[in-house]
């Protein structure tokens, strides 16, 4: 299993502050699963407006962050050269669920896994937890394309 920090996911993805909201992945299973860390700060560019004075992580960021968890867990299985100068995007999000609130100043631990691939697309599930309680769950689909 292996481990990468912010800086080494910044090499696998186009993401950048503040849209990168990964901050560690870890227990990596090649191209299969690995656990994502979201360390959301009450700084946080998402909680600043959403909602003043009870600040909450929006869900489709939850979504944003299981897919460049995803996205990561790809571009880290596969060789250099056939994940160069390619991007990921979402293709669909299915069955999301969002079960509790995500209050800053916690750890959002993403864990995900490939369901399957076909080419260059590829299906994913996911759960969301802060301390073991799970926060949400969804299922989604990404494609692989080349940069313009």
């Amino acid at each position: 299993m292996t481990s990468l920090n912010k800086e080494q996911i910044k090499d696998l993805l186009p993401h950048r502050e503040p849209m990168l909201l990964i901050d560690e992945l870890h227990d990596i299973k090649k191209l299969h699963s690995a656990t994502a860390v979201v360390f959301v700060k009450k700084e946080s560019f998402f909680v600043q407006g959403h909602f003043p004075g009870e600040p909450v992580m929006p869900g489709v960021l939850i979504v944003e962050a299981f897919g460049q968890a995803a996205a990561a867990l790809t571009a880290h299985g596969l060789d250099k050269s056939t994940y160069e100068n390619k991007l990921v995007f979402l293709m669909s999000v299915e069955k999301a669920r969002f079960r509790n609130p995500v209050i800053p100043d916690c750890k959002l631990e993403l864990k995900i896994e490939a369901i399957r691939s076909h080419g260059k697309v590829w299906k994913y599930k996911g759960e969301a937890f802060v301390n073991e309680k799970k926060m949400a769950d969804a299922q989604w689909s990404a494609t692989i394309v080349n940069r313009k």
